[in-house]
C-alpha cells in the first residue's frame, strides 16, 4: 500500500528485454536502505526489488505489467517517480494507492499558468467512470486531486513543489501516464454493477 506522495525521483539505467518480460534497473536515492523483496512504486506500479546496490535497484517487469502500464515506453535516462510502501504508524497524507495500475491516460495539455502548471489528461472510459470533481487519481504514482472533470478529460493544477520534485516536469503532450483510480470508487462501482 502506498500514499501517492512521491518520495524521490530516479532515473532509468537499463531495460533488459527477457522475451515478453523485462528487467528494469533504476537509480534509486534510497537503494542502500532497500531489502530484496521490498515493494517500490515505480511510476505508480508496485514492483518488487530483486537486486540492489548502494545506488540502484532492479525490478522484474511482467508481460501483463508491460501491457497495462506505460513502463514499456521507458527509455534509458527517463525520470521515474519512486515511493516505498507505507509502514504502519506512518503519516498518511495522500490517498490509498495500491500500485495496481488500472490503465494509461494521455497527456493532452501541460503548460505553465502563473507559478503553477495546468495538466489535462484524457482517460479511458473505464477509469473515467470512477472519477469525480475533487476526487483523487493516482497519475504515475502521484496522488492528485481532479480540479475539473468533463466526460473523459481530467484537469489538474500542479503546484511548483509537485512539478519540480516528480517526473511531471519531464513529461510531454501525447505521452502516456499510469492511472490508478480511487480504491473506494472501484469497490462502490463493483457493488453497484452486481446490482
Amino acid at each position: 500500500m502506498f500514499t501517492g506522495l512521491v518520495e524521490a525521483t530516479g532515473r532509468v539505467l537499463a531495460i533488459e528485454r527477457r522475451g515478453e518480460q523485462a528487467r528494469l534497473r533504476v537509480a534509486v536515492p534510497f537503494a542502500a536502505e532497500l531489502a530484496e523483496g521490498e515493494s517500490v512504486a515505480v511510476n505508480g506500479c508496485c514492483l518488487t526489488a530483486v537486486g540492489r546496490d548502494d545506488s540502484s535497484a532492479s525490478f522484474d517487469v511482467l508481460m501483463q505489467t508491460l501491457r497495462v502500464t506505460s513502463l514499456g515506453d521507458l527509455e534509458v535516462d527517463d525520470p521515474v517517480n519512486l515511493e516505498r510502501a507505507l509502514r504502519a504508524g506512518d503519516r498518511f497524507g495522500g490517498h490509498f494507492v495500491q500500485g495496481h495500475v488500472d490503465g494509461t491516460g494521455t497527456i493532452e495539455r501541460l503548460e505553465p499558468r502563473g507559478q503553477d502548471h495546468l495538466l489535462e489528461l484524457r482517460l479511458p472510459a473505464a477509469i473515467a467512470r470512477l472519477c469525480i470533481d475533487k476526487g483523487s487519481l493516482s497519475v504515475d504514482g502521484i496522488s492528485l486531486t481532479i480540479a475539473e472533470f468533463e466526460d473523459t478529460l481530467a484537469r489538474f493544477w500542479i503546484i511548483p513543489h509537485t512539478f519540480e520534485l516528480t517526473n511531471i516536469h519531464a513529461r510531454k503532450v501525447g505521452q502516456r501516464v499510469n492511472l490508478e483510480a480511487d480504491l473506494l470508487a472501484k469497490h462502490v462501482a463493483r457493488l453497484l454493477d452486481r446490482g
